[in-house]
């Protein structure tokens, strides 16, 4: 079935011309990135000559998709938009709170009757709206757009970091907040930088160990996870079309891990083999009708340093596996220098659970090579020497690999089948250890891998690598284990070493699935009601933030000063506050718990000044919030850094925090911040955070003349009477003071 086909007919009936269109008006070749993002100009008639990184420009894109764990606030948004349908087609997936304990047999139910309220409410909003809806044990929301709604050409936002995604089918695809999003499904403009361009230039072709996920993992160490922060990747050369559609998926997946706004592929026989395979052979053959037009132009390609503001090359055939890890996804380290990396910094050696899958890796691909490996296990006359445990993508995927015998060559070496979600990969693992304290180490196929992210222990050491390579870990149970160049002793004391994997890309035999758990909303929903119970904890209608008093905001209590990494997993955890995320008071409560505050080196301990006791941080801004005192937080670099979750800026908005100083910002969670009414600034002399006490009275002023590009005025005043005064840059354009001066974005 192709969903959304007249949309998608429409679309390229007119593509070709729009391109040209583009082409002309910007009076010069254009890159695949560019193509896409003038064609979707929300006011086309605007010359598309816009300064890349300095810019702002609005959009019109194509679709929405929403996972559970945020489309809850997302809706809530949209219902108090009083509008009777979404503008664009829109698509919620339920795949964010299903806990992975027992497998999915156990698990699915007991997430069904623990979340029946929340998928109750999901459910009955997209139907009263004509929203696609996902069932749980679906899949992962981005398997599942890869699957069916993804296209080349096309441009579309989704409420996770991961969208980009969809850049495996040549889509422009940006994870944003939930409010980025009602802005798209109410058709208003969506506004974004321009961002600038980095140009991967791949050459060769992957063989032996190496996988897709090496690129991505390579690529990680060069750019560092804020090197490419208000960016588009586009990969280009002779060596995109050996990997497959997939693949390409995997790699545009994890450019979310280095800042990137979006990656893309351009379109090739990969992806049309793959959009034929998943019954979309009108979508392939539209696609190809405009082929160059979905690809950077000759001229691009011929003299690429004139068009992208950075390039970089990789060569596939040179390329080795690589492990990155751990407490960083850029941590990166090639295969044959990992062993000595674990013994130099005292990694626990022993690999103590392997894990694959995941919205970056759990393709029939993926699947296919990893189950190769196992089947050598029993070939070989080996025992496995770790605990497996396997996140197929999609019910579709896990049907074909069942069918397939996959699935029973991972059973067979004692293997977990969990339900077709995010499970650990976000946090939601009830993990079973004999010591939760003993520092571990895990290897995954995931793109994350923070403190405390997939099990909650800040003593795991996660380590991020291709599915192969963690299935061959998860056989040796041995961090220093290379399976290019070392052998395992089997059950007959004989050395053996692991063949190469191998797998197939797609299915010889087609996909199959048995009930697909999509759910299509009814022709006419407008009689559905909608109904949230007063006293439940799991949703909260939203009240409109209060609006700027006129004031500028003075003598604001520290509420945290942040020390090194802070990410929206610290700002807004998951794991078992996944199930708030449809209350804004509940989840309020583990606002910045993760934090280290710089004063003391503790999480979730700070100093309350209106009575001189360490409490937690929510308790602390409660208590400002209560006698009407606005607080401030201090940050590092690439503050929020992470999933685009927007509670981690609703949370500080809703217990009165009004600012954000750091050094540096993601760009999601910047413009979050934005959205929600907030003053995200930045330290134009960073030393300047050195100077901030934790006993400090900080004011800001210039608000009454707040302007683009104009710096605001910071003041501290310490405890001891004396006073440091410094500016503070934004990056807020004219309607991003409005949504300030508003109370919020959607306030207007």
């Amino acid at each position: 079935m192709v969903y959304d086909i007249d949309m998608l007919r429409t679309f390229y009936a007119s593509y070709a011309k729009r391109v040209k269109a583009a082409q002309q008006a910007s009076g010069k070749p254009l890159t695949l990135a560019e193509k896409i993002l003038y064609t979707h100009l929300y006011h086309p008639e605007i010359q598309p000559r816009f300064r890349r990184g300095e810019d702002y420009a609005t959009f019109r894109p194509d679709r929405v998709a929403m996972q559970d764990a945020t489309a809850q606030m997302a809706l809530l948004q949209f219902m108090n938009a009083g509008k009777e349908t979404t503008a664009v087609p829109a698509t919620v997936h339920c795949d964010h709170l299903i806990q992975a304990y027992k497998g999915v047999q156990t698990d699915l139910p007991a997430a069904c009757q623990v979340n029946r309220e929340v998928y109750d409410f999901l459910q009955s909003v997209s139907a009263k709206y004509g929203i696609g809806f996902w069932k749980p044990g679906a899949g992962i929301i981005h398997q599942v757009v890869l699957e069916n709604y993804a296209f080349p050409g096309g441009m579309m936002v989704g409420t996770d970091s991961h969208t980009p995604n969809a850049g495996g089918l040549g889509m422009i695809a940006i994870g944003v907040g939930g409010a980025d999003a009602v802005d798209v499904m109410t058709g208003m403009e969506w506004e974004l930088k321009m961002p600038r361009l980095i140009g991967v230039h791949l050459k060769g072709s992957l063989n032996g160990w190496a996988a897709p996920k090496d690129v991505i993992l390579k690529l990680a160490g060069i750019l560092t996870v804020k090197g490419a922060t208000n960016a588009i990747i586009e990969y280009f050369g002779e060596g995109t079309a050996s990997i497959s559609a997939t693949g390409k998926a995997t790699i545009c997946n994890m450019g979310a891990e280095v800042g990137a706004t979006t990656s893309i592929f351009p379109y090739d026989e990969q992806m049309a083999t793959y959009l034929c395979a998943t019954g979309r052979e009108e979508i392939a053959r539209l696609a190809s009708a405009c082929a160059d037009c979905l690809q950077a132009d000759p001229e691009v390609l011929a003299q690429p340093e004139k068009y992208y503001d950075r390039i970089i090359e990789i060569d596939l055939s040179a390329l080795e596996p690589y492990i990155n890890g751990p407490f960083t996804p850029d941590a990166a380290c090639p295969i044959s220098d990992f062993a000595e990396k674990v013994k130099a910094n005292g990694y626990p050696r022993r690999m103590e659970v392997g894990l694959i899958g995941s919205c970056t890796n759990s393709s029939y691909q993926d699947l296919s090579r990893a189950a190769s490996l196992a089947r050598q296990v029993k070939e070989k006359a080996l025992k496995m020497a770790s605990p497996l445990i396997i996140n197929p993508g999609s019910e579709q995927i896990y049907c074909t690999a069942r069918r397939d015998g996959m699935i029973s060559a991972f059973e067979a070496v004692g293997g977990t089948i969990m339900t077709n979600a995010c499970g650990p990969c976000i946090g939601q693992w009830k993990r079973v250890t004999d010591d939760p304290n003993r520092a571990n180490s895990i290897v995954t196929s995931f793109n994350r891998n923070f403190a405390k992210r997939a099990d909650g222990n800040p003593n795991t050491h996660a380590f991020v690598a291709s599915p192969e390579l963690a299935m061959a870990l998860t056989i040796a149970g041995d961090l220093c284990f290379n399976p290019l160049t070392d052998t395992l002793t089997n059950e007959k004391g004989e050395q053996v070493k692991l063949d190469a994997p191998a797998g197939e890309t797609l299915p010889r035999n087609g996909f199959t699935v048995d009930d697909n758990g999509y759910i299509a909303p009814p022709a006419d929903g407008k009689s559905i009601e909608v109904s949230i119970h007063p006293d439940s904890e799991r949703l909260q209608k939203l009240e409109p933030f209060a609006p700027w008093d006129g004031n500028d905001l003075i003598d604001m209590p520290l509420l945290i000063k942040t020390k090194g990494k802070c990410t929206t997993d610290h700002i807004s955890m998951a794991g078992p506050w996944l199930r708030f995320r449809g209350h804004l008071e509940n989840i309020s409560n583990n606002l910045l718990m993760g934090a280290v505050n710089a004063f003391n080196g503790k999480t979730n301990w700070v100093l309350n000044t209106l009575t001189g006791e360490y409490e937690a941080v929510s308790a602390v801004a409660k208590s400002y919030k209560a006698k009407g005192i606005p607080s401030i937080v201090v940050a590092e670099e690439n503050y929020g850094e992470g999933s685009s979750r927007e509670h981690a800026a609703m949370e500080p908005r809703f217990l009165n925090v009004r600012v954000v100083l750091a050094k540096s910002f993601a760009r999601i969670h910047e413009t979050n911040l934005k959205k929600q009414g907030m003053l995200a600034l930045t330290f134009i002399h960073k030393d300047d955070y050195d100077k901030v006490q934790e006993n400090d009275r900080i004011s800001v002023f210039g608000l009454r003349e707040f302007a683009p590009g104009k710096p605001l005025q910071i003041k501290l005043r310490h405890a001891d009477g004396s006073e440091d005064t410094f500016e503070a840059a934004h990056t807020y354009n004219e309607m991003q003071i409005k949504w300030f001066k508003a109370g919020a974005a959607l306030n207007l």
